[in-house]
Order: structure tokens, then C-alpha cells, then sequence
């Protein structure tokens, strides 16, 4: 009896368990074909292409004085960008989800707005509100302050496009936070800043990494909000995706191709960084 129990339990670990999705095969084909057809296989014809300069040639074009001032204004505005967004966007959420008030509905739908408006059509709309004759512009324009056509505007039209990023990204998980944790906090005698930092901050702080990384590499990639608004000046107010066009109208492929390499490289290295330590983060609070 128990050597019949021994083998059956044997067949039984031997048995594959069955998949809770069907067609599983097939699933897991098709995303190798996704990641190979429009992912690996593009990037790796950028990097060959690339790569017929060598790597001094790529050192000497992100070294140009041109393309190294229009890759410093694309990531750290992005980046600037990306972390107001964070901090705003995690706000926005909240009130979104832990409050009830007239038009919330409405105000709900506006935050997906940049993810359906043309892009184009948001930096002409940016532009005309803060030029100098615009309706926000002329009320700095008085003092001296020029918001359109500088980077200022540029951090505003990527501040735009990307806070919907982490506000998706994180609404969910604040309505799952019981609200009987921030009154067991506020029993035991925590202050409000403790509630925040101790029971609040950590569940959270994985989906905001995540939106920060979202919103990082929708800002350093775009292109149709910021033209209108940047003024695009050399050296001022010049960003690297629209240097690639201008190298494109140019012919100069090879030009176009290792500014963008360059940009794969930076912005990968960045991504990681940001994912190590969301994994961090996620171990070091137990969320797993």
C-alpha cells in the first residue's frame, strides 16, 4: 500500500500541472516573436549601423560640443521632469482615489489626456499659454521672465506628457491600502509625517519608482510637444531627438544613428539603475 502510494505520488510530481491560461505554447511564441521583430531586432540594426564608426567615433560624436549639449538638456530636463511628476503625480492620486468631490470624474479623465492629444497639438497649445503674449507668459513677462522657448518650456511640456505615467501607475495600489493602517498608526500615537513615511510610503514606493521610470522614458524620447515650445537654439534650447532629425534631413545617417545609440546606452543605464532599486525596495519592505 504505501509503495503504491509512494509510486503514485511520483507519477503524480512527474505530471505537468496544468496551465491556468490555455495556449500557453502559443503565448509565449508570440512574445518572443514581439521581442525579437520590434524590439532586439531594431535595436540591433541601430547598434550595427552604429558601429561602422567604432567606438571613438561614438566618443568623439557624443563628445561634440553641439550633441553633448543637446543629450545634457534632453536627460537631465527628463529626469527633472520624471521626479516632479513622481512627487505631483503620487498626489494626484491620492485625491483621486481617497476623495469625493463635485467634477472628480471629470478631473480623472483629464489625467489620461496627454496619453490621447496629439503631441503636436499639446505644444502648440503649450506655447501659445506661456509665450510672452500667452496668458500665463504675460504675467512674467513684465519681470523679465520668458517661460516659451527656453527650457523652462521644455520642462513644462515634459512634465505634461509624463505625470500620467505615475498616476496610473500608483492609484491602484493606494486603493488597496486598508485605511485601518493609517488608524492603528494614528492609535498608537504616530503624527502624520510618521503615517506617511513609515505605513504609506513603503507599499508605494515600488509603483512610484515604476511611473518615475515610465515617465522618464516617455520624457527623454519625446519630440512633438517640446519642438513647438523649446525655441530649438543650439547650445540653449536644442534637444537630442530633434538634432537626429536635423541630421536625418542632412543624410548624415551615421550621424543620426550614434546620436541615438548614445541615447539607448544612457537611457538603459539609467532604467536599470532605477529598476535595481525598485527590486531593492521591494525586498527591503517585504513586497516581494
Amino acid at each position: 500500500m504505501v509503495a503504491a502510494a509512494t509510486a503514485g505520488g511520483g507519477l503524480l510530481s512527474r505530471v505537468r500541472p496544468r496551465s491556468v491560461i490555455p495556449g500557453f505554447g502559443i503565448a509565449f511564441g508570440y512574445t518572443l516573436v514581439y521581442l525579437g521583430v520590434i524590439v532586439l531586432i531594431p535595436l540591433g540594426g541601430l547598434i550595427l549601423r552604429a558601429s561602422g564608426i567604432g567606438i571613438e567615433g561614438l566618443w568623439a560624436v557624443a563628445t561634440d560640443t553641439r550633441v553633448a549639449g543637446a543629450l545634457k538638456l534632453s536627460f537631465g530636463v527628463s529626469l527633472l521632469a520624471a521626479l516632479v511628476a513622481a512627487v505631483f503625480g503620487v498626489l494626484i492620486a491620492w485625491v483621486l482615489t481617497r476623495y469625493t468631490f463635485p467634477g472628480r470624474r471629470l478631473v480623472d479623465a483629464a489625467v489620461d489626456l496627454p496619453f490621447a492629444l496629439p503631441t503636436a497639438v499639446a505644444g502648440i497649445a503649450l506655447s501659445a499659454l506661456y509665450a510672452q503674449n500667452g496668458l500665463v507668459g504675460s504675467l512674467f513677462a513684465p519681470y523679465g521672465i520668458r517661460i516659451a522657448y527656453t527650457p523652462v518650456g521644455i520642462f513644462i511640456a515634459l512634465v505634461f506628457v509624463s505625470i500620467p505615467f505615475t498616476v496610473r501607475t500608483v492609484q491602484p495600489l493606494i486603493a488597496e491600502i486598508d485605511r485601518e493602517l493609517e488608524e492603528a498608526s494614528a492609535t498608537l500615537g504616530a503624527t502624520r509625517g510618521q503615517t506617511i513615511w513609515r505605513v504609506l510610503l513603503p507599499p508605494l514606493l515600488p509603483a512610484i519608482l515604476t511611473g518615475l521610470a515610465l515617465a522618464f522614458a516617455r520624457a527623454v524620447g519625446e519630440y512633438g510637444s517640446v519642438i513647438f515650445i523649446a525655441g530649438n537654439l543650439p547650445y540653449v534650447s536644442e534637444i537630442a531627438p530633434l538634432l537626429i532629425v536635423i541630421k536625418l534631413e542632412e543624410f548624415d545617417y551615421t550621424g543620426a544613428t550614434a546620436i541615438a545609440t548614445v541615447m539607448l546606452a544612457l537611457s538603459f543605464s539609467i532604467l536599470l539603475v532605477i529598476n535595481l532599486i525598485q527590486a531593492w525596495s521591494r525586498k527591503r519592505f517585504g513586497y516581494v
